[in-house]
Parts: C-alpha cells; structure tokens; sequence
C-alpha cells in the first residue's frame, strides 16, 4: 500500500519535554501501542521549564491509572502528598478560611439538592456550616487521609483525591515510561520550524547542528513561547486580561520545617494585588505569589512572598511573567498546541495539568490522518475553547465574589464586569439556588457551591419542595450527618501515617 492509498499518520514530533511534552508522549506511546507510529520528542536539556504546576485535580489520577501506573508508583516517584482539596484563606475578607473539596455535600433526598435542605435549616437558626457536611472537607481541615472507598455506602461517603507532585519527577517519570514504550528522544535546541510553501503546513523542524526533524502531525509543547503555533503558523491569541489582573507570578522551593506534618490541601491566600500558594511535598515545599503588576511591584511583591514560605528557601525567587487567555486556535494546519502554547490560566485551581489531560484525551479521540480533515480541526479547536472558557468563569468567580474593601486591586475585581455565561449562572443561582451546566466543564456543581458557599453567597429562596419534609426529621438527620462525619473523621489515620506507609524502610530508620 502506498502513501496515497494509506493516509495515516506515520510520525508524531512533539515540540518540548516538561510535563505536557512527555504526558502527550506517554499517553500516544500507551494508546497506539499496537500499530506503527513513530513518536518523537525533541527537547533541549540547556532550556528549563516553568515548573511551578506542582498541585494537581482528581483527574491526574486516572490519566495515569489509563498508563497502568499505580497511586503508590507515582507517589514514591514523585515524592507526592495527598491532596483532598483547596484551602482559602483570607479572600472573602481577612480572617475567612475555607475549603474546597474533591466531594460531595450531603445527602440529595427525592431530586432534591442537599444544599436547599441546608439552607432551610440554616434560616431556621441553625449554625452547622455547609463544610461539616462534606466528608473530603472534614478529613482536609482534620489533617487526615484515607483512601475512598470503590463502594461508597451513600452520598454522604463520597469524596476525591489529588496529588501534590514534583513536576519535574513527574516528567522524568513519564519520560521513561514513553522512552520503553519506544517513544525516541532528541536532545537539541530548534533553531527554525520549515513549512511547506504550497500549503504552509509544518515540514519539518530544523535544530542547531543542521539536522531536521521531519514528521506528519506536530504537537507544540515548547509553553508559553509557542514555537510552532504562534511564532511560525501565526496563529492569534485571545487575552483575558480583562478579568483577570494578575499577569506574572514568582516562585521558590523552600526546605520542610522539621516535625511539620505536610497538609492535605494546597493553601492558597490571598495577598494586596493576588494571592500565595503553599504546596506540601514530602522533600520540599513549592511556593509563589501571583500578582498583578498594575497593582504591585516586583520589589513589594517579593516582601509579600518571602516572609510566608512553608519554610527556608531553598532556592531564589524565580519572576515568571505571564498573559492570561487561550490560542484562537489550539489546533492549525498539522499542529496542535497543548499545555501552555495553547493558553494559560493562573494556577488557582491546579488546572494547568488537568488542561493538558484533556488535550490529549481530545487528541487521541480526534486523532486525525493526512489529510487532515478540517471537521476534525473545528472540534476539537470549539471543545478547547469551551473547555477554558469554562475554567475562566470558574477563576473568575473567586475574584468577583471577595468581599475584601483594603486595596483597590480587590475592590476593582469586585466591580468588574463579567462574562455573560458566569452572569448567567451567578443569576440563576442566586434566583433559585440551581446550577446552570455547560458542556466541556471541568468543574461541576459541588465545587461551584463549595465557592458560593466560602464566599457566603446564598440563593434567594430554597426549593419549595423542601417544607414538605418535617421540621424535626430535618433537624434530626442533619446533625445524624454531621455526627457520622465527624466520628468518620475521628478514626481516621492522619496524612503523615499514610505517607509513612508509602516507605515503611525509611520511615523506620
């Protein structure tokens, strides 16, 4: 069969290692793994990577469980924590504190949404916060962690889990499973990316010793530069700067303090003109300020960060300017961007990751041949798109909700209009207490009331329905709820000791 009978693709380029380089070669490596495909990854060992994406969403989970990777593999390899959830810390106004969970709320009765059998209780006196009635929550906030159980007895026993990860361990932990499965590794800088003139599609790449580096389909991993994408095929970007300030961030690895138990939440805090992370690892701690330079400068920013590490640094402050929006298009001609060089969105919510995952997920289920079809393009660029404009509205809600009234950087992002799909749902919520639900949604209705319910912002009126059931039974199974939690929560094994479990030789010595 000849190439003009047989229009597969022969050959895959994937332009940069990192996290997304060597995750789109692993997933490609595992998923075409019966058939002929040449994958190839062309990074240089002189450039670094950002390397500041080291929390992580529940999905990371099963992107590796799909590699045939083990939790415990992973972990050791990575010198993981466990990660139930984000903390927040200071954004509706100083002294707030609460938490964002990977699980549920409470138990839905008769198509009924928990939180509206809440809210009436809550209107009737009674002061039981919404997070006692979240399993993942109480465990996050107790310092505990325990594997889910694969047969949650009810709704109430549902909740999720994450990694906190060293993103470079990571990397070189997938590299080396793509490197077995025959992926091939090329160790140069790309002095130029050649396209053909008949239809300006991607030939080859061109590196510093003259070698070119020819293939069928490119992905662009080389983040934010966006070699292939942007510098070459000029595609656009569309900038989101508009609602969301912060442009730059800096970032530092600081040593564990000894006898500090690693947390099993990431902590994020919010600061003048942005906000701190403070990520536990076992061997090291990651930290950052994100900030707006409208607001902040570099100097301030800096005598914002360093006083609030996890511990000593152990490195200097790395200053990491960034644009926040998307590629118009993440997919042109033969190349498809993925990771930064498709778009970026601050790490709030630990979905830079989640971001490429879904990237190759649409990869894979839109994998194209030769002649690339220009379908097969347009969805996969409209999924993209919608997928991050998703997550936007998601970020965004944290910043027009605060209630903080101390810096003009707050009191703007309070005041800033908003896009009409988050418009939509802040108006039903508050109308009805319902969700409105898009397709490509990272986050669904448990987290968005997680962020209503941090930032006190409540529906109207409760579901009608919910004064059919008996005043006294509500009252009764609601703080059977909160009891069975907390003596759920009582038994279980702090974080430390399950991490101790992941070396029992090192933990004995």
């Amino acid at each position: 069969m000849d190439e003009i009978d047989d229009p597969r693709i022969r050959s895959v380029v994937i332009v940069g290692g990192g996290t997304a380089g060597w995750m789109t070669a692993a997933a490609l490596v595992q998923h075409f793994r019966s058939t002929p495909l040449k994958i190839t990854v062309v990074e240089s060992s002189d450039i670094g990577t950002i390397g500041v994406g080291e929390a992580t969403i529940p999905t990371i989970r099963r992107f590796y469980g799909q590699l045939g990777l083990r939790d415990d593999d992973v972990m050791r390899a990575t010198q993981a924590t466990c990660k139930l959830g984000i903390r927040f810390i200071d954004w509706s106004g100083p002294g707030s504190d609460f938490i964002h969970p990977f699980g549920l709320y409470g138990q839905d009765v008769k198509g009924i949404g928990f939180h509206h059998y809440w809210l009436k209780q809550k209107r009737a006196g009674d002061p039981a916060p919404l997070a006692a009635y979240s399993l993942g929550a109480s465990l996050a906030a107790g310092g505990k962690f325990i594997q889910p159980s694969p047969n949650p007895p009810s709704q109430l026993s549902v909740f999720d889990w994450a990694l906190h990860l060293d993103a470079g361990l990571f990397a070189q932990h997938l590299r080396a499973y793509a490197e077995a499965g025959g992926c091939a590794r090329i160790d140069a800088r790309i002095r130029s990316v050649e396209l053909r003139p008949e239809d300006g599609f991607v030939r080859a790449l061109t590196l510093d010793d003259g070698r070119e580096v020819e293939g069928d389909l490119f992905v662009d991993c080389s983040g934010f530069k966006g070699l292939v994408i942007g510098e070459a095929l000029g595609v656009g970007f569309e900038d989101w700067g508009r609602w969301l300030p912060c442009d730059a961030a800096y970032a530092v690895q600081s040593a564990n303090r000894p006898g500090d138990a690693p947390a099993p939440f990431t902590r994020v805090t919010a600061r003048s003109a942005g906000w701190q992370w403070g990520i536990p690892l076992r061997h090291r701690a990651g930290n950052g300020l994100v900030f707006s330079s409208a607001h902040l400068s570099d100097d301030q920013a800096l005598a914002e960060l360093m006083p609030h590490l996890l511990g000593d640094p152990l490195t200097e402050p790395r200053r990491i300017p960034f644009r926040p929006g998307r590629r118009s298009q993440a997919w042109a001609k033969n190349c498809v961007a993925i990771g930064l060089s498709s778009g970026f969105l601050e790490p709030l919510e630990s979905t830079s990751i989640a971001l490429i995952e879904t990237g190759i997920e649409r990869l894979k289920a839109l994998f194209p041949d030769r002649r690339f079809a220009q379908p097969i393009l347009d969805e996969f660029n409209d999924q993209t798109a919608r997928e991050m404009e998703r997550v936007r509205d998601f970020i965004i809600l944290h910043y027009k909700l605060n209630r903080r009234t101390d810096t003009d950087f707050w009191r703007d992002c309070r005041e800033m209009a908003i896009p009409e799909t988050l418009e939509r749902k802040l108006a039903l919520w508050t109308a009805r207490g319902q969700f409105v639900r898009y397709r490509w949604e990272m986050f669904h209705p448990a987290s968005w009331l997680a962020i209503y319910d941090g930032f006190g912002l409540y529906p109207d009126h409760y579901d009608p329905a919910v004064d059919a059931m008996d005043p006294a039974y509500l009252a009764r199974s609601l703080a059977e709820m909160r009891t069975n939690i907390a003596d759920f929560v009582a038994r279980t094994p702090d974080h430390a000791q399950f991490l101790a479990g992941l070396d029992p030789a090192a933990s004995a010595a």
